[in-house]
């Protein structure tokens, strides 16, 4: 049988959404994992971009949910070769496959991340042939540093592995999936029938709730997009997956990372705020756990206290020819185990826009003293932890992101002070300036006195009559933000 090849149109050079509906096919996840990055609205190192393809090309290997199929490495390439070569070892163009397992008699969950090569070169070590459960259902998502990754089928592997890249011949960017709707379908299952527990989120170290993939204060313009996996890359341009003794044999190797929404948070997120991600056994390194897109789904499905956020319908990953497309909206939310548009569900860009802006200010500001000695996840964007986060927000806000300024009319709460190189090196937070934020308060702001209770900086989340409000001061508009759950919650 000749090999098969599915291309969908590109219509924007962001992230795009899961699920491409065409016909009854679902094109393979897309996994691309970039050196220490984490480049969650993209910006700095233009320069560098521009002498870089940032369009390649993943070729999904036969029966990509079997055992042996999981351990074929996939192969990347240029979409245009006219374009330059796209190679796994340059962080910039790296793409990363995460897989998972769940076994429908137990419930439990394994993770499994196949290996990315270059086409036509070999692996540095073969990938490990993991062992799966009888009647297990296996799923694939694909994350890319670079702009956009396309899904290329071989011997009709696309449809065997049921891939999504995009819907309505518009590919989603950065994010594919395969077979994900039927996993996340028996994981609900699992969890209704007891079978799957997810964790609880934990406390943080400022006293709220951790955060999870969709809470305000840590979506962007694009959320849920990307995977945790990681690869081992040689000096000369071999990968390895990361296991103990691919690391003991490839001792001078480096570890390429996705710029991932999901490693954001299970990462340097969690790390500074004392959190701890869900995680699942390895099955390619034995007695090793690994955290995953779905676990951080699945998780924030059974927890995330409300406002919940769900991807809108003007994330760029969604958007068709700059237009909205709720087959494609639908197609994303469906490979992430999000309820689709329709039927009363709502994916307003103005809703998402003003949660934000009322949600993630505050906390950013409140954890100010936990995350400005944090290491940058991209030094080429941000000096630290906090002014990465704090970019990240301005670039979703404003214009080159969702545009909320112009939607809501409303300022930026954040601003954000660059070198010249384009790296944010300082920033300021409703009008309080990096590390002037008086242990976790705001010294610029008053307090606030609930039924008695005093709010030291009027920022904090409270309960009152039994149900928990956020005050938060904003000193740029000289007033209390009050964010109250919904009457029905």
């Amino acid at each position: 049988m000749p090999r098969q090849r599915t291309t969908y149109r590109v219509t924007q050079r962001r992230h795009f959404s899961p699920l491409l509906l065409t016909g009854l096919i679902m094109p393979v996840i897309l996994g691309v994992v970039v050196a220490s990055i984490f480049l969650l609205p993209r910006i700095g190192s233009r320069a560098a971009e521009a002498d870089v393809n940032m369009d390649c090309t993943l070729i999904v290997p036969r029966n990509p949910l079997t055992a042996q199929g999981l351990a074929t490495p996939y192969q990347l390439v240029a979409t245009d070769p006219d374009n330059g070569p796209c190679n796994e070892a340059n962080k910039m163009q790296a793409a990363f496959v995460q897989g998972a397992v769940i076994d429908p008699a137990t419930g439990t969950i394994s993770i499994y991340n196949p290996l990315v090569v270059d086409k036509g070169t070999q692996p540095a070590v073969q990938p490990v042939v993991p062992t799966l459960p009888n009647g297990g259902v296996v799923a694939l998502w694909f994350g890319f540093n670079g702009a956009n990754l396309t899904l290329k089928g071989r011997n009709g592997s696309l449809q065997q592995g049921q891939c999504v890249n995009g819907a309505n011949g518009s590919i989603f960017g950065q994010f594919a999936y395969c077979n994900a709707p039927n996993f996340f379908q028996v994981a609900n299952q699992a969890i209704q029938a007891g079978k799957l527990v997810p964790p609880n989120l934990g406390t943080a170290k400022d006293g709220r709730t951790c955060p999870s993939v969709r809470d305000f204060s840590v979506v962007d313009q694009d959320q849920s997009d990307n995977v945790t996996t990681t690869y081992l890359v040689t000096g000369n341009g071999q990968t390895a997956q990361v296991t103990a003794a691919n690391s003991q044999a490839l001792q001078n190797s480096v570890v390429q990372t996705n710029g991932s929404d999901n490693r954001l948070l299970d990462v340097a997120l969690d790390g500074a705020l004392g959190c701890t991600p869900w995680m699942a056994p390895d099955l390619a390194n034995p007695g090793q756990m690994l955290p995953a897109l779905p676990l951080n789904e699945l998780q924030a499905a059974a927890h995330q206290a409300t406002p919940i956020a769900l991807v809108p319908n003007r994330d760029p990953m969604v958007l068709n020819n700059n237009n909205v497309d709720q087959q494609k909206i639908n197609a994303y939310r469906l490979g992430v185990n999000q309820p689709m548009v329709g039927n009363g569900n709502s994916a307003s860009t103005v809703a998402y826009c003003t949660t934000l802006r009322l949600i993630a200010p505050g906390r950013l500001l409140r954890d100010m003293n936990l995350t400005m000695g944090q290491p940058s996840p991209d030094p080429a964007a941000a000096n630290s932890l906090l002014t990465f986060l704090e970019q990240r927000f301005v670039t979703t806000y404003e214009a080159n992101g969702l545009n909320c300024m112009d939607l809501l009319k409303m300022p930026d709460p954040i601003t954000v002070q660059v070198d010249d190189n384009g790296v944010a090196i300082n920033g300021t937070i409703n009008g309080t300036a990096n590390g002037d934020n008086n242990n976790g308060g705001n010294g610029n702001a008053p307090n606030c006195a609930i039924n008695r209770t005093i709010i030291s900086g009027c920022t904090r989340t409270t309960t009152n009559n039994g149900q928990k409000s956020t005050f938060e001061f904003d000193a740029n508009a000289k007033q209390v933000n009050v964010t109250c759950p919904a009457a029905n919650q």
